[in-house]
């Protein structure tokens, strides 16, 4: 049984030999202090991307089957992305730039965390109709169907599973405006507001029908949205629901008729009040479930939506920085989870900086051990 088998077993509840040991990659820092350490090569630290080569050649050494975050699609984004441009450096170095997305950004030097926001360039439905719109209209050009075959046929020779990356129908909205002018669009121009996410979600859906026309098979799909923070969402749940909720449907029944009926969301912070919005319109598997930074609870979920439910992540990352008797008690702790079925544990963001190398090879060899 090869690690796409696995999956498609454990997400239909299906019969398996062993669980795979999934990764979801690691901060930048981390292999940079890898390779000081003589773990990682400068190049795989350097040129590091999700089940890229390095990536892989990495994992291999760690322990680790494959990376959940990696896949093919098309390019459903910004298209072309803006050109980078220094607006103006101040007093003490910080540097406010326009980045890729239109958004209007502060870097402080030495700060490695997200850049503090200073603004958007889209202002209002001039900026979007002359600036955005026409980088959001859907083109052939968008689906590489040369290159996706080429990527889709190295990666059923590894065994992996093979998923579509559908893009995104609210985060990347929020990364062009920012939260608060995102939160004031809402309800000072309502009408250009849903304009918008109406805008991404067929630019969304019109990429998955062309990839999925490709005749490409597919063990699960996958969206990424990061709309969520520590208190609950950056948006309102009903506002979500109403105005988001029908494009994952009318995505996801697209992808049902191409046999594709397992569909993550990648979502951090807490998510609860979204989830059952993403399940009512087919989005049946959370990832990557952080338990460690807001005590999310697959358990609890479970017991409360049932085996529709599926779930990736779930593994506090945080024990690689302790003892292997930390990571002992986590894979424990894992045991009655993954007894519940459709749920296989991963760690529930990317490595930390504080990792220990060892530490991530030891809960690699262990988990094999208990889950095999």
């Amino acid at each position: 049984m090869d690690n796409r088998q696995r999956v498609n077993a454990i997400m239909h509840y299906e019969k398996f030999d062993r669980m795979p040991v999934v990764a979801f990659g690691y901060w930048q820092e981390t292999l940079e202090k890898w390779h000081k350490e003589g773990h990682v090569t400068e190049d795989e630290a350097k040129f590091y991307a999700d089940n890229n080569e390095f990536d892989l050649a990495v994992m291999k050494r760690l322990g680790f089957d494959f990376n959940w975050n990696g896949g093919v699609g098309g390019n459903s984004h910004l298209m072309p992305m803006f050109e980078e441009e220094v607006l103006r450096t101040e007093a003490d170095g910080t540097i406010v730039l326009r980045n890729s997305e239109g958004l209007i950004v502060k870097k402080k030097p030495g700060v490695v965390s997200i850049p503090a926001h200073g603004g958007t360039s889209l202002t209002g439905r001039e900026a979007w109709e002359e600036l955005y719109l026409p980088k959001l209209t859907y083109s052939d050009a968008r689906v590489d169907a040369e290159g996706l075959k080429k990527a889709y046929e190295e990666n059923a020779k590894t065994g992996r599973p093979q998923y579509i990356h559908i893009g995104s129908l609210y985060g990347n909205i929020r990364n062009m405006l920012g939260v608060e002018e995102l939160s004031y669009l809402q309800a000072d121009d309502e009408h250009l507001y849903v304009e918008i996410i109406d805008t991404v979600g067929e630019l969304n859906y019109r990429v998955a029908e062309k990839v999925l026309s490709l005749g490409f098979t597919f063990d699960y799909a996958h969206f990424w949205e990061d709309i969520c923070f520590k208190s609950g969402p950056l948006i309102r749940p009903s506002v979500f629901s109403e105005y988001v909720g029908p494009w994952y449907k009318k995505i996801t029944e697209l992808l049902k008729k191409h046999g594709v009926d397992i569909v993550s969301v990648d979502c951090d912070g807490l998510i609860d009040k979204l989830v059952p919005i993403w399940l009512e319109n087919g989005v049946n598997t959370m990832f990557p479930i952080e338990v460690g930074t807001w005590n999310a609870s697959f358990d609890k979920w479970r017991h409360q939506y049932g085996r529709e439910l599926r779930g990736v992540g779930g593994m506090d990352k945080r024990v690689f920085s302790q003892d292997y008797q930390a990571v002992d008690k986590e894979i424990e702790r894992l045991k009655p989870l993954v007894d519940l079925g459709g749920y296989i544990p991963c760690p529930d963001h990317r490595i930390a900086p504080d990792a220990k190398w060892e530490n991530v090879q030891y809960y690699c060899e262990k988990f094999r051990k208990v889950f095999g």
